[in-house]
């Protein structure tokens, strides 16, 4: 698989990853770790070495998942989040930080991580910055190695590059979200600073398997948090009203080239941007891992199809899409 480095102070990781929101439950089902390891054993052997977790997922037990399955394979790059679980919105300091990470560390059994990241905190954590003084300081103490940031918006993004020292940002980037196109990458590839794609598939509309009559969990985030009564909007459809999203998804299938399924040309296209280092799909079963691995082995979208799925985002996706961005 083809490997790109995480930003200029990354280490070099294969374009795909794995998202591990729902690794082995979540989203309304029971945490079941055999199916965790099982997922995490099928994208390994397609080549997948970056994994992205966080401890809010599974409350938790997402991390000691992951940090089972990376004992036995140290050669993974793992990456999780803090900021979220017992934290926000009021609680930022030196010391919650320090203790999310301790947790983390003991859930992951490692003894640094590789890379920790903001998990989507307050606008204003960011403006006044001190929240990277105490990323550093961790940093400096040895309990993580580099810092990064998930972030819901281009505002925020661009606060983050405003460090010297930031490895990389997580964002939402697909058909239906191309504004980072316009000035983030541009201005993270002058900053050295990689970009990890999360919700590569607008959670399931980009895939073409979602219709007007798909019925979700009750504790599943697309069913509870259609419109950010939970979260922010734009965690979920990537912020679209459902029903509208699923028209706009058949109107993207409809560019789908022959030989192709849906989801690849999905992940494709966002491949096919320079700016992106690595995109964490997530995966409820094994065979979902193998699948977006292939996405690494295909040619690049003809630019008239690039064209196109832009024209389309202009003229009708982008009006449509609430909550910041």
């Amino acid at each position: 698989m083809e490997s790109r480095k995480l930003g200029a102070r990354g280490p070099a990781v294969p374009v795909i990853g794995l998202g591990c929101w729902q690794l082995g439950g979540g989203w309304g089902a029971e945490w079941d770790d055999r199916v965790a390891q099982e997922i995490l054993g099928a994208a390994y052997e397609t080549g997948v070495r970056f994994i992205d977790t966080a401890d809010v997922y599974g409350d938790g037990e997402s991390e000691r998942s992951v940090g089972r399955f990376r004992r036995a394979h140290p050669d993974v790059v793992v990456a999780t989040k803090l900021g979220r679980a017992g934290i926000y919105p009021d609680r930022y300091n030196a010391e919650t930080l320090r203790e999310a990470t301790l947790r983390s560390l003991d859930r992951l059994q490692m003894e640094s991580l590789d890379l920790t990241q903001l998990h989507c905190v307050p606008t204003r954590e960011l403006r006044e910055g001190r929240v990277f003084d105490w990323l550093r300081e961790l940093r400096d103490e040895g309990l993580i190695q580099r810092w990064g940031a998930s972030v819901e918006s281009v505002e925020e993004g661009l606060l983050c590059l405003k460090e010297d020292d930031c490895t990389s940002l997580q964002v939402i980037f697909n058909v239906f979200r191309q504004k980072p196109l316009e000035e983030l990458f541009p201005a993270a590839r002058e900053r050295g600073v990689g970009i990890i794609v999360r919700l590569p598939f607008a959670s399931g509309l980009l895939t073409g398997r979602i219709t007007r009559n798909t019925e979700f969990l009750e504790g599943d985030h697309r069913n509870f948090n259609r419109d950010g009564e939970a979260f922010n909007v734009g965690e979920t459809f990537a912020g679209l009203p459902f029903e509208k999203g699923v028209a706009l998804s058949e109107r993207v299938g409809a560019h789908v080239p022959s030989g192709m399924h849906y989801a690849e040309m999905s992940l494709r296209w966002i491949l096919d941007h320079e700016a992106v280092s690595v995109v964490i799909p997530g995966a409820s079963r094994p065979s979902q891992a193998r699948a977006n691995a292939r996405a690494a082995g295909l040619e690049p979208l003809p630019p008239s199809l690039h064209a196109r799925l832009r024209e389309l985002y202009a003229s009708e996706v982008h009006a449509h899409i609430r909550g910041p961005y």
